[in-house]
């Protein structure tokens, strides 16, 4: 399989390059919102484009604005991760708003591309209405070779002759070039500064997301696919979470929700904090969060080679399983992303919780394991009956098991958390989390825990 062909979105801040990337996959993947700058890092997805003889797929990446003058002194870091873009693509998308006319920074920006040794489609984006087409061609001036397309990354206007032009600035499509399949996705929360996007890098073994000391570098939810082994996967890098009413813009609630976003989209989820800082609310609602969508989590100590020596792993584990008790059943890896000591690791158990959750477990076994969890300790409820019938798995990722009783409303929760418990002991299901249904003849709704 060879690698799709990558094609970069670039331009001056606010042209609308995240607008026309959510466009093309159709979901809203890149942060869009007034505020200029608000991309920092690479955001790649494949993209299926339509063209004369049907359809290809090639992988689109966002870039930040070209000239960002940011507030927390990034732009030569955005700038870094623009030019491995552009290194690393078959075609350039150049985006201009021709509201605004041609800048001096789009100048600046055809005048680098202008040298490029691969082909550049020229986008004029909010080009809606008549009177705005006749300002298309004014970006004639900028000196590049084809046509100016104008369209509309908003509205979905022009996109036809977008592609036309982009595919011929491709070259040839081939059977190899398939979009790979990730085995599975892999989100990376936390709060900010855990050293997220450290991981990431190290997982990926690129320099994809922009790493700084300045906490909330990453706004974005950003998906990077990488292989090892002849395997690919998605990692999610996240924005760190941050109390809501430490907010300063709308850029932070978007980054928060992306966050969560990225919880419900992964098949594992790694909760990474920082080794040398005590577990805070915000560890403990996104461990609650992921527990509440039944999500296999790794426990990620980062940065663990500062503080070994102060600390043994068994007293680290002590101290995460008191401060995260809906967590007891996690695993924890003690690394360093910025060292890549024990990255692999920690892939491997991202691996072992995936295979985890997609495993099914006979009705027999269940039924023995329920005899014996009953002859340990019965379900009593003040005088009445209680019957366990059997149980059964109906279904995977999470594996979840229906409990078939008499009277549902005779089990209380501290037996189902008994029962759960013994499923979880008796069962392979011993890292992942399970979801225990009751059911019984009386009542058409079913209880979950």
């Amino acid at each position: 399989m060879s690698r799709l062909p990558r094609v970069a979105i670039v331009g001056r801040p606010n042209v609308g390059k995240s607008t026309l990337l959510n466009r093309l996959v159709n979901s809203r993947v890149s942060i869009v919102e007034p505020t200029a700058g608000v991309t920092r890092d690479r955001v790649s997805l494949p993209v299926r484009i339509p063209t004369d003889f049907g359809e290809r797929t090639i992988e689109v990446m966002d870039t930040g604005g070209v000239g960002i003058v940011d507030r927390q002194d990034l732009g030569p870091l955005v700038e870094e991760q623009i030019a491995a873009a552009v290194a690393s693509s078959v075609a350039i998308v150049f985006m201009v708003d021709v509201r605004d006319g041609i800048t001096p920074l789009d100048r600046e920006v055809a005048e680098r591309l202008r040298g490029a040794d691969v082909p550049v489609v020229l986008v004029c984006n909010k080009a809606e209405g008549e009177r705005i087409l006749w300002e298309v061609d004014a970006f004639r001036a900028l000196g590049l070779p084809g046509e100016p397309i104008p369209i509309s990354a908003q509205n979905g206007e022009g996109l036809s002759d977008f592609f036309t032009a982009l595919d011929d600035a491709l070259p040839p499509a081939t059977d190899e070039q398939v979009a790979p399949q990730p085995v599975m996705k892999i989100a990376i929360v936390g709060r900010r500064n855990a050293g997220k996007s450290t991981l990431t890098n190290a997982l990926a073994r690129e320099e994809r997301m922009i790493v700084s000391e300045v906490a909330g570098t990453t706004r974005d939810a950003v998906d990077v696919l990488f292989e090892r082994d002849g395997k690919s996967f998605t990692v999610i890098d996240t924005a760190g979470v941050r109390k809501k009413g430490s907010f300063e813009d709308a850029i932070d609630f978007f980054s928060d929700s992306r966050a969560y976003r990225a919880v419900r989209r992964a098949d594992v989820v790694v909760l990474l904090f920082d080794s040398m800082e005590p577990i805070s609310g915000l560890e403990k609602r996104l461990a609650r969060y992921a527990v509440d969508h039944y999500k296999p989590v790794v426990l990620g100590a980062n940065k663990w080679d500062t503080v070994e020596e102060r600390m043994t792993g068994a007293e680290l584990s002590e101290y995460v399983e008191a401060e995260l008790p809906g967590l007891r059943h996690a695993p924890l890896v003690c690394l360093s992303g910025r060292d890549g000591w024990h990255v692999d690791e920690l892939l491997e158990t991202c691996e072992e919780l995936f295979a985890q959750a997609h495993l099914r477990v006979g009705t027999g076994e269940l039924n023995r394991i329920v005899h014996r969890a009953v002859a340990g300790r019965g379900p009593s409820s003040k005088g009445h009956r209680v019957k366990i019938h059997y149980a059964t798995q109906a279904d995977r990722v999470p594996p979840t098991i229906v409990v078939f009783i008499n009277d549902k409303r005779l089990i209380g929760k501290d037996y189902i958390r008994y029962l759960t418990n013994r499923f979880r002991e008796e069962t392979p299901f011993k890292e992942v989390p399970i979801r225990v249904v009751l059911r019984d003849g009386q009542h058409d709704e079913e209880d979950e825990y």
